[in-house]
This record gives C-alpha cells, sequence and structure tokens, in this order.
C-alpha cells in the first residue's frame, strides 16, 4: 500500500512539473530555461509535448525534477533566515546562473 501510495505522489509531482514547466516555456522561453535549469534541447523537448505525452511521462515512476541545490551554498542561502530574504533570493539566483546547464533531452 505504501508503495502505491509513493508511486501516485511521484506521478501528481511529475505531472505538475511538466505541466508548470511547459507554461513557463511558452510564456518566457528564456525566463523559463533558467528557472527550470534547463538548455535549449530540454526546452524544445518539453515545449512540444501532447498532453498524453505529459501523462505517460509522469507516470514514469521517476522523479523527473531535478532539485537545484546540490550546492551547499546555494542551499544555505535559501534556508537562511539571517539575511534578508530579498538578498539571499538574489546572491542565490546569481549561483543558479553561474552554473552551467546540462540538458536533460
Amino acid at each position: 500500500m505504501r508503495t502505491a501510495n509513493l508511486a501516485e505522489e511521484i506521478r501528481e509531482l511529475n505531472l505538475s512539473y511538466l505541466m508548470l514547466a511547459q507554461r513557463l516555456l511558452l510564456e518566457d522561453r528564456q525566463a523559463g530555461m533558467f528557472r527550470l535549469g534547463v538548455g535549449e534541447d530540454a526546452a524544445d523537448v518539453i515545449e512540444s509535448l501532447s498532453p498524453a505525452q505529459i501523462l505517460r511521462m509522469s507516470s514514469s515512476g521517476m522523479v523527473l525534477c531535478q532539485v537545484r541545490f546540490d550546492e551547499r551554498l546555494l542551499l544555505e542561502l535559501l534556508a537562511n533566515h539571517e539575511r534578508e530574504p530579498a538578498v539571499a533570493s538574489i546572491h542565490a539566483a546569481i549561483l543558479a546562473a553561474s552554473r552551467p546547464v546540462e540538458n536533460l533531452a
């Protein structure tokens, strides 16, 4: 039962992520690519997905979104409550933008 619940939660996460990713890219491609941390190739694929493909991909059992705070400094900036939130967000955005984008396609 627990495995079925986890599979359903992964499916819901993937579905929400793919729908949001596609919307971000269709509304403003460059900003969407930055926010998602994807390159041109991955953006092309995400933009072209049909609703049926999105549903099929969301049911893959793998978490499709990538957490972008692999680096400890970036995670600490986003979680640090002592800093001014706007300054921490700007610093985190600068760090995220300076990281190389990996193509997922």
